[in-house]
């Protein structure tokens, strides 16, 4: 356990960014699978993503990756989808 008052509030500093973190990372993963299940919005996905890279919970090149897998995936299911 950390010793000094500076060490102790880094600590309970890191824990609430902790906490933040892991929710949006959460959101993201259910958002996603929500989407490849076919129920999800793609809109609500891309909002998602974007807040998680704009509080920092993952980095923007990060989100960018996902947002792109996606869309390349949601682009691919409707031109499958689609009558030739």
């Amino acid at each position: 356990m950390a010793h000094s008052k500076q060490a102790l509030k880094r600590h309970r500093q890191s824990e609430k960014k902790r906490v933040v973190n892991k929710n949006a990372k959460t959101r993201i993963k259910s958002v996603v699978k929500k989407l490849n299940a076919g129920t999800g919005e793609m809109a609500d996905a891309m909002k998602r993503i974007d807040k998680a890279a704009k509080v920092g919970a993952i980095h923007k090149n990060t989100a960018s990756r996902y947002k792109s897998r996606l869309a390349k995936a949601q682009n691919k299911a409707k031109a499958a989808a689609k009558p030739k």
